[in-house]
């Protein structure tokens, strides 16, 4: 089977950053206020962590946690209040001197100690009882951010000590997408409305549109063809690096109806300990929406199912070659219409510079 990979426009893969290159884009792109507004302003988010920490305040009160990527130090305050004793909140990025006026503005400042670094280049004077971090992405791996989590569990973390969240899972769904359908469609009705056949333009529409780049979209309940599928579950107390370098899984959707597949979607949660029922920060396109939305997978071309279609397959996460911080996402994947069993062609996809395009469209919306 052909493996296909998305190059660069001019032909040629691009040049692999340097790891002090990618950090540097990477702990830059949370210097503007626009990312944290939106993480702030994000209620799912924002709410499920507070009452996540509250949920766990017996085993905070009174005791040492670090704040892993801390942001405006919002995560570090919510644990202050909880009772913590002492928070170390740790950010690379220049918002870390807007979190050292929040804290103080908060009365905090002899509780939360911010330290600007990154987190792998300081040195605690004390291990640490809980762990807290806001460190997923976009398909919950993207930015990488957990290696650092695991990297400040193995070096501060007290045996039997929390992380929060605790647990992550990743679900996929094949979808259907009618905007998609309807752009496709445009070019044969140009025709009529101008006296222009345009509809040879529909080949490379679906081309652009349907490409090897995944997409954050938010997907509607409408649009999705299959109850969720759970690939995988990240341990958080017990995961390694090396695990991290390829996340991968099996899955097995039943469809619902007749309808045309155009992407699989991608989406997490993420699981807070409580004493009498875990509490869940879901990315479904079920549940209300976050920030985080639905990481799309586009396919090459449209496959009509029917009700009860299988769609079967495996599915990895990996870095990406070009930035460490990147994800790629391959998906082998099989169609069953009763005993016929079609394999598809395997097809790779990259999310790349999606952060800062993210934050551009972001930027341009406000004006």
């Amino acid at each position: 089977m052909e493996n296909l990979w998305k190059m660069s426009q001019h032909g040629t893969k691009k040049r692999k950053l340097d790891r002090s290159t990618e950090d540097y884009v990477y702990f830059d792109s949370y210097s503007d206020v626009t990312i944290h507004e939106e993480m702030i302003a994000d209620t799912v988010r924002t709410n499920t962590y507070r009452m996540g920490i509250f949920k766990n305040s017996k085993s905070i009160e009174g005791k040492v946690v670090l704040d892993v990527g801390a942001g405006t130090g919002v995560l570090s305050l919510f644990c202050a209040q909880a009772g913590a004793r002492k928070v170390y909140a740790v950010e690379a990025s220049s918002i870390a001197d807007q979190a050292v006026r929040i804290v103080k503005l908060n009365q905090m400042e002899d509780r939360i100690e911010v330290i600007k670094a990154t987190l792998e280049t300081i040195e605690l004077t004390e291990q640490v009882d809980v762990i807290v971090s806001e460190w997923m992405g976009y398909a919950l791996l993207h930015e990488s951010m957990l290696n650092s989590v695991i990297f400040a569990r193995d070096k501060w973390l007290k045996p039997g000590g929390l992380i929060l969240p605790s647990r992550a899972d990743l679900y996929i769904a094949p979808i259907n997408d009618l905007v998609v359908e309807a752009r496709l469609n445009f070019w044969n009705t140009v025709k009529a409305q101008y006296g222009v056949d345009m509809s040879c333009m529909t080949d490379f529409a679906r081309k652009c549109i349907m490409n090897k780049d995944i997409t954050v979209n938010p997907v509607t309940v409408e649009d999705v063809l299959s109850h969720p599928c759970k690939f995988a579950e990240l341990d958080l107390n017990t995961i390694t690096l090396e695990q991290l370098r390829d996340v991968r899984g099996v899955f097995s959707c039943r469809c619902f109806g007749s309808s045309s597949i155009h992407a699989f979607c991608v989406w997490f949660t993420v699981t807070f300990p409580a004493e009498e029922k875990a509490l869940v920060l879901s990315t479904s396109p079920f549940k209300p929406e976050t920030h985080w939305k639905q990481a799309v997978l586009y396919l090459d071309d449209a496959v009509d199912v029917m009700q009860d279609t299988k769609v079967e397959g495996e599915i990895s996460l990996h870095p990406s070659e070009e930035n460490s911080r990147h994800i790629c996402i391959r998906v082998d994947y099989v169609i069953v219409r009763g005993m016929e069993r079609a394999w598809s062609p395997v097809w790779r996809v990259c999310m790349r510079t999606l952060l800062e395009g993210h934050l551009q469209v972001r930027r341009q919306q406000r004006g």
